[in-house]
């Protein structure tokens, strides 16, 4: 099977370190008689931050369980620094299965949005 685009966002982030953001879980699988569906998994190819606000802000992303932010699961930018009215762009190739959350949050409630591309398949 192919994967498709896909995208998500805008999303404000808030300052609670622990918030789920993405996850790819469907939460029913059930299906037509002789078919067994399977859980999708996300390809993150391109995560854009952007500040809207005055001041810089800081960001914390993590890959793991649903809302944790667990020594050792770091992923993008722990407390990475957006300068006031700019941007940051990742660039690369971040898997995301049924069970993985994208968590994080910023230093200052709805100071940050959050958006992302990347590709959605099955296994």
């Amino acid at each position: 099977m192919q994967n498709k685009p896909f995208n998500f966002g805008p999303v404000a982030l808030t300052n609670t370190l622990t918030t789920n953001i993405l996850n790819p879980a469907i939460t029913s699988l059930a299906g037509p008689v002789g078919f067994t569906a399977t859980q999708p998994y996300i390809l993150l190819r391109h995560i854009r931050i952007v500040n809207k606000t005055a001041g810089a802000v800081t960001f914390s992303l993590w890959k793991g369980a649903t809302g944790a932010n667990a020594a050792g699961t770091e992923v993008i930018g722990i407390a990475k620094s957006i300068p006031a009215n700019d941007s940051y762009d990742y660039y690369g190739l971040l898997r995301l299965d049924a069970a993985d959350f994208l968590v994080g949050g910023a230093s200052a409630g709805t100071s940050l949005s959050i958006q992302g591309e990347g590709e959605i398949g099955f296994v």
